[in-house]
């Protein structure tokens, strides 16, 4: 998992000494902090109640309409109680790559895949995710809603909303 973060680490900064070099009249790469909440779904919200996490996210404009975005953030789901069974709090490091697709110019669709790293008491070590969202941009401000499952021992699916901001 660590070698995972510091690839992406290293490719974002990479990325970021290219754009700054380049001075490109357009802006291509942007980066910024994200807070997000998560509503568990199925088996998942049987056990836990809504979560919460927060991030940095980055993106690089490959093409007209076509964005590269990544992101590494933490999430937190506090364990339900209930007879006599405790569920532990799932603390949890994804790490996503993807592809963003403007359908207008402030209005996209994007899809991300990566791993998730489960820390603490439940469910401890990697696993891989899924999540598909639509969102709007404008200007620097970015507002997302999405899916996102992720896969070991089962499926741990919820529904998101995140906010950003990107420089």
């Amino acid at each position: 998992m660590k070698r995972n973060i510091l690839a992406f680490i290293a490719v974002m900064l990479t990325v970021c000494i290219s754009a700054q070099q380049s001075q490109a009249q357009l802006k291509r790469f942007s980066i910024g902090p994200y807070v997000e909440g998560g509503f568990p779904t199925g088996d998942f919200s049987n056990s836990h109640k809504s979560g919460f996490g927060v991030g940095l996210g980055a993106d690089v404009k490959l093409v007209a309409g076509l964005t590269a975005v990544g992101s590494v953030g933490f999430m937190y789901f506090k364990g339900k109680s209930d007879n006599n069974i405790s569920y532990a709090s799932v603390k949890a490091i994804p790490v996503r790559l993807g592809l963003r697709y403007n359908l207008i110019s402030i209005l996209y669709v994007k899809a991300e895949g990566g791993t998730v790293n489960f820390t603490g008491d439940y469910n401890n070590g990697m696993g891989a995710l899924f999540a598909p969202g639509i969102g709007i941009r404008l200007l620097g401000l970015d507002v997302e809603g999405k899916y996102e499952a992720w896969f070991k021992d089962g499926t741990h699916g919820f529904f998101g909303l995140k906010a950003g901001y990107n420089f």
